[in-house]
């Protein structure tokens, strides 16, 4: 049995060969964090991450704003005017939504539940880096902080970083071992 047959055959999963037709052409687009300072967020997401901003949304009478983040090796393919550049990020996946309730920067006792102590939930995101121990070096120059090292533990092909709010970001290489 090949391994795709394997995966099929497990409770639950619906084989790629039975698929929904009404399914094709679906994409996941995005994951949303909630963040409590969109300045500290952005900072993290696009000077340590590589992420590019391609379009904010303001609600100011909901009082949230919504920042819509994605890795882009090449800028000039984001159409510049909308609803152009709305359309073009919503047909690509692995894009990043920041949702900033206004005010919650200005309390000091505020934070989101990242998801990793009880009771647990959300557990993380994940970019994956063309060389992960270049890619924590780098972090650690810039003094991000790490849930867990490629040193700890047993995984040593893997690293966590934390991003301004706690959410974890997990760091790997597509050759590393998953």
């Amino acid at each position: 049995m090949s391994l795709q047959e394997q995966l099929d055959a497990l409770p639950g999963v619906t084989a790629q060969s039975r698929r929904d037709p009404a399914t094709r052409g679906f994409v996941f687009n995005h994951t949303m964090l909630r963040v409590k300072d969109p300045q500290r967020s952005l900072d993290f997401y696009t000077r340590v991450l590589g992420f590019t901003l391609v379009r904010k949304r303001d609600f100011p009478d909901a009082q949230f704003s919504l920042y819509f983040l994605a890795l882009v090796d090449d800028p000039a393919q984001i159409p510049a005017d909308e609803p152009a550049r709305g359309e073009w990020l919503l047909g690509r996946p692995g894009v990043l939504e920041l949702t900033h309730n206004h005010g919650t920067e200005n309390d000091p006792a505020f934070a989101y539940h990242h998801g990793n102590s009880e009771p647990r939930g959300f557990g993380h995101i994940c970019v994956s880096v063309p060389d992960v121990e270049a890619a924590c070096a780098r972090f650690e120059q810039l003094g991000v902080p790490f849930q867990k090292r490629l040193s700890d533990g047993r995984m040593k092909d893997i690293a966590f970083i934390k991003d301004p709010d706690g959410y974890w970001v997990e760091i790997l290489q597509p050759t590393a071992r998953v």
